[in-house]
C-alpha cells in the first residue's frame, strides 16, 4: 500500500464520524421538553443496548480483553460518554446551539496542541500553520453564530451554558488522547471491538443514571419518555446507532491510523456538521463571514494533513 493510504484512510474514517457526531447537536434542539440528564442516558442507554446485541457477534475477541481493558473502557465510557453530553445537552437548551457549538469548536485546537505533549510530537514550527487557520475559521463561523444570539436568553444563561460547554470541553479533550494512546498500546484491539466495550461498560452507567434521574427529575415530567415518547426513542435509538456505536467505531479506526495530535484536529469535521445541521434547521444560507470560516477550517484540515505527510 502506498505510505499515504492509512493517512487518507484514517481522514475519511474521522471525517465519517464527524458527521455521525454533529448529529448530537441537532437533538436537543429537537427535543426542548427533555431534561438534559434524559437526553444523555437516553442516547447511552440505547448505544449499551445496541452493543449487546451486536456482542453476541464477537464474543471471541471481547472475552479476550484484559481487567485493565475494562477499566479502561468504563473510564472512557462515563467521561467521553456520559458527562461529556449531560454537560453538552445540559449548556445547548440553556444558551442555546450557537454558544456551545463555538466553544466546543475549540476542541480541534484544544485536543490538538494536548496531544502535541506526547511521545509521538511533531515541532510545534510544522503544526502551527494548521492550528492557525483552523483557529481564524472557528473565529470567522462563530463570529456570524453569535450574531444570531439576540436577547433571547439571560445573561445568567449564556455564562451557565458556556461553564457547561467549557466542561464538555474538558471531558472530550481528555477522552481522544486517552483513547487513542490506549489504542496504540494494544495494536490487537479491533476498532469494532474496542466501540463494544465501551457500549457494554456504558450500559450499566446509563442505566443508574435513568434511574437517577427518574427519583430527581421534576414531577411535571412525564418520566420515563416524556411528552412525545415516540420521537424520543426513535432519536435515542439514532444517536445510540449512528453516533455511538457507528462514530466510534470510525474513531476508533481513525485513532490507530492517524497520529493524536492530527485526529485532534480532525474533530473540526464534527463542527462544520454542526453548524451545517443547524443551517438546515433553520432553514438558512451561512453568511459569508460563516462560509469564510468554513474555507478556513477545510483548508486547516489540508495543511494539517500535509504537515503529517512531510509535505
Amino acid at each position: 500500500m502506498p505510505a499515504s493510504a492509512p493517512l487518507l484512510t484514517g481522514v475519511a474514517c474521522a471525517l465519517a464520524a464527524g458527521m455521525l457526531w454533529g448529529l448530537v447537536f441537532v437533538v436537543p434542539l429537537l427535543l426542548p421538553g427533555y431534561p438534559p440528564a434524559m437526553l444523555s442516558f437516553g442516547r447511552y442507554l440505547a448505544f449499551g443496548l445496541i452493543a449487546v446485541l451486536l456482542a453476541c457477534g464477537d464474543r471471541a475477541r471481547l472475552s479476550r480483553l484484559q481487567s485493565e481493558d475494562w477499566r479502561m473502557a468504563f473510564e472512557l465510557a462515563l467521561v467521553g460518554n456520559i458527562l461529556y453530553y449531560l454537560f453538552l445537552a445540559a449548556a445547548i437548551q440553556l444558551a442555546d446551539a450557537p454558544m456551545p457549538t463555538m466553544l466546543i469548536g475549540t476542541l480541534p485546537i484544544v485536543i490538538a496542541i494536548v496531544a502535541n505533549f506526547g511521545s509521538e510530537a511533531l515541532p510545534w514550527r510544522r503544526l502551527l500553520p494548521s492550528l492557525t487557520v483552523i483557529a481564524i475559521g472557528i473565529g470567522l463561523v462563530n463570529r456570524h453564530e453569535m450574531a444570531l444570539l439576540g436577547a433571547q436568553r439571560s445573561i445568567d444563561d449564556y455564562v451557565g451554558g458556556a461553564l457547561l460547554a467549557l466542561a464538555a470541553v474538558a471531558a472530550w479533550t481528555w477522552y481522544p488522547v486517552r483513547n487513542s494512546r490506549w489504542l496504540r498500546q494494544r495494536p490487537q484491539i479491533a476498532s469494532g471491538t474496542w466501540a463494544l466495550a465501551q457500549g457494554l461498560a456504558t450500559l450499566p452507567l446509563a442505566a443508574i443514571g435513568m434511574a437517577a434521574a427518574g427519583v430527581w427529575s421534576d414531577r411535571s415530567f412525564d418520566y420515563p419518555l416524556g411528552p412525545q415518547p415516540m420521537r424520543y426513542v426513535g432519536l435515542m435509538l439514532m444517536l445510540g446507532f449512528c453516533a455511538s456505536w457507528l462514530g466510534t467505531v470510525l474513531w476508533n479506526r481513525a485513532s490507530q491510523l492517524l497520529p493524536t495530535a492530527l485526529s485532534g484536529q480532525l474533530i473540526v469535521f464534527e463542527t462544520l456538521a454542526a453548524f451545517a445541521y443547524a443551517f438546515i434547521w433553520r432553514g438558512s444560507l451561512p453568511g459569508s463571514s460563516a462560509l469564510a470560516g468554513i474555507g478556513l477550517l477545510l483548508a486547516g484540515v489540508v495543511l494539517g494533513v500535509r504537515a503529517f505527510r512531510g509535505g
